[in-house]
């Protein structure tokens, strides 16, 4: 059996069951100009207890495929992430909400 790759990433969505999208960013140089850019792929790998969280760094190896798009397996969280749960529409919302009552008792003077 040969070896496996193992690489290191963040995960950037969890929506899926038992499955998670990894992020894994790298440095490349171009081959013509000698830029440095950085390149990010994001690969599907099977997470069997459904235990990550977004933001959560994590170690993936390769494996047999799964599916179609999974050929990854979680094979450790390294530090949970600290994303915030509140959706943005809601933020804008609250804020919208209190600009309009702030209006209303202007309205009123």
């Amino acid at each position: 059996m040969g070896s496996q790759r193992i690489i290191q990433g963040t995960v950037v969505s969890n929506k899926m069951d038992k499955t998670v999208v990894v992020s894994v960013g790298r440095k490349k140089k171009h081959p013509l100009y000698h830029k440095v850019m950085s390149v990010t792929e994001r690969y599907k790998a099977h997470d069997e207890d459904n235990g990550c969280k977004l933001g959560d760094v994590v170690r993936i190896q390769e494996c047999r495929p799964l599916s179609r798009d999974k050929r990854w397996r979680v094979v450790e969280v390294l530090t949970r992430g600290d994303v915030a749960e509140v959706a943005p529409d809601s933020i804008g919302r609250d804020i919208e909400a209190t600009a309009q009552v702030a209006s209303k008792a202007e309205a009123q003077l």
